[in-house]
């Protein structure tokens, strides 16, 4: 079968290449528990992934603990300045090895004192010298791929897959140039949300801006709508606008201070996305990790200039978390509810041939993702 062809059979032939004729994904793909256990293996391991930021890494021996899902790993920098990451499980008898983040000069296992260099050679197993043929190279950690990107740490599952540069092209230049002190920016701020609705609802909400009108009148006060437009590339789509409002209804801002003008946003797949709003130097991850086949645990993480946000930088904080978050979790909330009626399995995409705020083709384009995933 060709990738057409999947894609019509997996969806019941409703699901169609050309955005402007497609329906969207069924209402299973978000309520049904089988889906989610699929998505494990098809979608997030074998995906690059967000852990975090360089400055959490910043030493020889630094280290940082993460999980993809029901894996736990870590990332250590090693003597050699390079940071590598690996699964966090001990390779004697299974116990985790780090927790948080921290420094060491060697990773040993607080169970049986098991150690590994930094590189993840097996270093010392007390009393394996007294064991018959014990071949320490058996023992090494094993190791997944780590990547940094744009100041931020990933790794993927997947030993063959390729790097998140070359599947990105364009993606950080672009991002550079609508926040170009990114590499002096500094964790800040961090809100956190539990939401109770499938992760690919969160995102599909997140990818246009055909809602912003009727539900977040305060953002189309701060940013420039009628210019706001959506590209979609491999495993990303950029949604941006170059215009905004100093005084809008969402909060205020010193045009004679700000490097940032306008929004910028932009969607990586699976899960991650980054922002830039207008004023002072500034990037915002909100990161969509699924908890459940119909809840969502979301970090929407804060980098300004400073490690202490100003007022000004309060203030769009105090909008994001009060008006903004709570209108879109209301929102996604409402849909997952709704994706159980007998009166609903597919939907229409509302597509524009401007690409404009008005028009779901980025939606679309995450929806042939996923079933490409899972046809895999």
């Amino acid at each position: 079968m060709s990738n057409v062809e999947l894609l019509r059979s997996e969806s019941d032939d409703r699901f169609d290449p050309d955005p402007a004729r497609s329906y969207t994904l069924r209402a299973k793909y978000y309520i049904d528990p089988a889906v989610a256990e699929r998505e494990k293996e098809a979608v997030f391991y074998r995906s690059w992934n967000f852990v975090g930021h360089v400055e959490q890494l910043p030493e020889v021996g630094s280290y940082l603990a993460c999980r993809v899902l029901d894996q736990d790993l870590f990332v250590i920098r090693g003597k050699d300045g390079e940071l590598r990451a690996f699964y966090n499980v001990c390779k004697h008898r299974a116990h985790e090895l780090v927790k948080g983040q921290g420094r060491t000069k060697a990773i040993v296992c607080p169970y049986h004192a098991w150690s590994y260099h930094l590189d993840g050679r097996l270093r010392t197993a007390r009393g394996s010298e007294k064991t018959a043929e014990f071949d320490a190279s058996e023992f090494c950690l094993s190791q997944v791929q780590v990547e940094v990107f744009c100041s931020f740490v990933f790794v993927n599952l997947d030993p063959g897959a390729p790097s998140l540069a070359s599947q990105t092209p364009g993606l950080e230049a672009e991002i550079r140039s609508h926040c170009p002190a990114i590499d002096k920016l500094t964790f800040a701020y961090r809100l956190t949300y539990e939401i109770e609705a499938n992760w690919k609802n969160v995102v599909d909400n997140y990818l246009e801006c055909y809602h912003c009108t009727p539900a977040h009148p305060a953002f189309v006060d701060l940013v420039d709508i009628k210019n706001y437009r959506s590209v979609t590339h491999r495993i990303h789509s950029s949604h941006t606008t170059p215009g905004s409002r100093a005084d809008s209804k969402a909060y205020s801002f010193d045009e004679a201070t700000a490097t940032q003008q306008g929004f910028g946003g932009w969607w990586l797949w699976p899960n991650l996305t980054f922002n830039t709003f207008p004023g002072r130097g500034n990037v915002t991850l909100m990161h969509i990790m699924p908890s459940g086949p119909e809840s969502t645990l979301e970090h929407f993480d804060f980098y300004f200039p400073e490690s202490t946000p100003n007022e000004e930088e309060m203030a769009a904080i105090r909008y994001i978390d009060e008006v903004l978050q709570v209108e879109d979790i209301g929102l996604v909330e409402s849909v997952q509810r709704g994706l159980h009626s007998r009166g609903y399995d597919q939907g229409r995409f509302i597509v524009d041939k401007d690409r404009t705020e008005m028009s779901e083709h980025a939606v679309h384009h995450f929806h042939a993702l996923v079933l490409e995933a899972l046809n895999s």
